[in-house]
């Protein structure tokens, strides 16, 4: 115990989900609390009444507190009681509790009952740390789908909807927004109270298993996002501990929230201890983490060279995300990390920095949403925006994010974005995620873009599937699907996502026809891809490294069946804001 208590205190304890918390145990169930600088720890709940005083702990380590209660049941409330230095009582929820009370309730759930029959061997056995290609789709479960009444589904009820949807849909993976527990609908679950307890909005920790498993049965992927950048403010959960700043370091003021500490090496343990349970218990194939750069900066700012030799990095922080890293390769080998990080940080991801596996490339997300959502006239002088991102393609692991941040607030959903009138709306888009599947890098798109959806994102209501309904938005969501399967099986487009080898500029530079052309390559094949973002049909002539007839594989609209590529020029006919992909006829001739 000793030896867990130092590698706790030095941020190397990653078992803390098994060390604190509410354990059954053949003498009754054992609560363990870490509570330093207090006068005294007691355990309260439904099991007695709430009596403030009735089961006094005992500190057993410095700062470290436990006591054994035979009268537990499963599915009991029960929170701490922590009288400060200061006389002020607290009453606060279990910091590694694995249930909570529904809201507006904030108690703890004693549950005893995780073990869970798991189908997914051989999805696990068969998972790759870097999954080729990866085409995720990202889901708020409150708000995908909503029951006949408005209400919520639960994780059961969504487990066979949400993987037959996304089976058919070609997705090969799906990214949960926080399913940690969390007291505002609003927050969408990134203001987390609870690390290691599920939301009870949608069900019990079993349930949660039971949608993770039908997923991967179905051979679909989960990632979780995780808010570990901030914390709530709010008295029952981790703010104020034990009378004064425990977990917290900093006001985050931008958020309402607080920043954890990360000098303390019990705040390290704990926030590392939270990523191993969820690949552990709940088979988490990958761990997103949210804000990234709030937490590598003490300003919460922009990442320059001025910034760090103001001593503007918060190491400690940099320090725990490498250490999160780490011990996310050591021990979940076939597990991924995803970084939302929006400067030029260098090495976010590889060993040699701070270990993430991808990236979120926000700078390509940004430029490319700028760009779309320009009148057509205004397009041609603002080319670089479309260019650009291939300066730095291949300085970080990307993964080219279209999220559920992009269409709210005001920014309008992606169809909404595009200029123009309603049938060159969707042209645009279908432009768009041509042009995303094509790019170098992992994808992600939102909910509700599938189908075109007009509306923001409402997080208090279900995605408009009775948009759907109409052949336009209906013709939208086959595409999507087409699009996806194309991309699966067309290795030319992610084989070679990491290097120049994959990749080569047609012509990059067309801004007055605003026309973008380059190649993919895969061992032995390459695919020509040429994109027409102007509202003007244009016979493009272009440049190819190799002769030969190039057949259309994929296109936003219907294109010619192929045309001859002689002495390295090719002549193409595109139509208004449309897209083609050409793969050269093997068993034809050079010219």
């Amino acid at each position: 115990m000793s030896d867990v208590g130092k590698k706790f205190a030095a941020g190397k304890y990653y078992g803390c989900h098994r060390y604190f918390g509410a354990h059954k145990t053949k003498n009754g169930v054992r609560f363990r609390l870490w509570a330093p600088q207090v006068k005294a720890v007691y355990v309260t709940g439904s099991f007695c009444a709430w009596k403030e005083d009735e089961y006094p702990m005992t500190e057993k380590k410095p700062g470290i507190w436990e006591c054994c209660v035979r009268s537990v049941a499963e599915g009991d409330l029960y929170k701490f009681v922590i009288e400060c230095e200061s006389g002020e009582r607290l009453f606060k929820a279990d910091p590694v509790a694995f249930e909570a009370e529904i809201r507006p309730g904030t108690a703890s759930v004693f549950t005893d009952a995780l073990g869970f029959r798991w189908r997914d061997g051989e999805w696990m056995k068969s998972r790759r740390a870097l999954p080729r290609p990866m085409n995720i789709y990202e889901v708020h479960l409150g708000s995908w789908l909503r029951g006949k009444d408005g209400g919520f589904l639960g994780y059961e009820e969504l487990a066979d909807r949400l993987s037959a949807y996304v089976s058919e849909m070609g997705y090969t993976h799906v990214e949960l927004m926080p399913v940690t527990e969390h007291p505002y609908d609003g927050s969408w679950g990134y203001q987390t109270t609870g690390y290691f307890a599920p939301t009870s909005r949608y069900g019990k920790p079993r349930e949660l298993m039971r949608l993770v498993d039908r997923l991967h049965r179905a051979g679909i992927g989960v990632i979780m996002d995780w808010a570990g950048g901030h914390f709530c403010r709010d008295g029952f959960a981790l703010g104020r501990f034990n009378g004064s700043a425990l977990y917290e370091g900093a006001d985050h003021q931008q958020w309402g929230t607080y920043k954890f500490d990360f000098s303390r090496g019990e705040v390290r343990s704990f926030l590392i201890s939270s990523v191993m349970y969820w690949l552990g218990k709940y088979h988490m194939d990958g761990i997103r983490v949210d804000g990234v750069t709030s937490m590598l900066f003490l300003n919460f700012g922009v990442f320059t060279e001025d910034n760090i030799r103001e001593g503007n990095v918060d190491k400690d922080a940099v320090l725990m995300l490498t250490e999160l890293n780490r011990a996310v390769r050591e021990r979940f080998p076939t597990a991924f990390t995803v970084a939302e990080e929006s400067t030029d940080w260098p090495h976010v991801t590889g060993e040699e920095g701070l270990g993430f596996s991808y990236k979120w490339d926000m700078g390509w997300m940004n430029d490319t949403l700028e760009y779309v959502s320009l009148p057509f006239s205004e397009r041609p002088g603002r080319h670089r925006l479309l260019n650009f991102e291939m300066m730095y393609a291949f300085s970080e692991r990307f993964l080219l994010p279209l999220s559920h941040d992009e269409v709210v607030h005001g920014k309008r959903s992606l169809i909404g974005r595009m200029p123009g009138s309603y049938e060159q709306k969707f042209r645009g888009l279908r432009l768009l995620m041509l042009y995303q599947m094509c790019h170098p890098g992992a994808k992600l798109n939102f909910m509700g873009s599938e189908i075109a959806q007009f509306a923001e994102w409402d997080h208090e209501k279900g995605v408009e599937w009775f948009m759907a309904d109409y052949p336009a938005h209906r013709e939208h969501r086959e595409y999507v699907r087409a699009l996806n399967e194309f991309y699966l099986k067309e290795n030319c487009l992610w084989e070679k996502d990491g290097g120049w080898d994959g990749f080569e500029w047609i012509d990059a530079d067309d801004s007055d026809n605003c026309v973008l052309s380059f190649i993919r390559r895969a061992a032995g094949k390459c695919a020509a891809v040429i994109l027409n973002f102007s509202d003007r049909d244009h016979v493009c002539t272009l440049k190819m490294p190799e002769n030969g007839r190039y057949t259309a594989v994929f296109a936003t609209e219907p294109v010619g069946e192929s045309v001859e590529v002689r002495r390295g020029v090719m002549k193409l006919k595109l139509g208004a804001l449309s897209g083609v992909v050409l793969k050269r006829e093997e068993k034809h001739e050079q010219q």
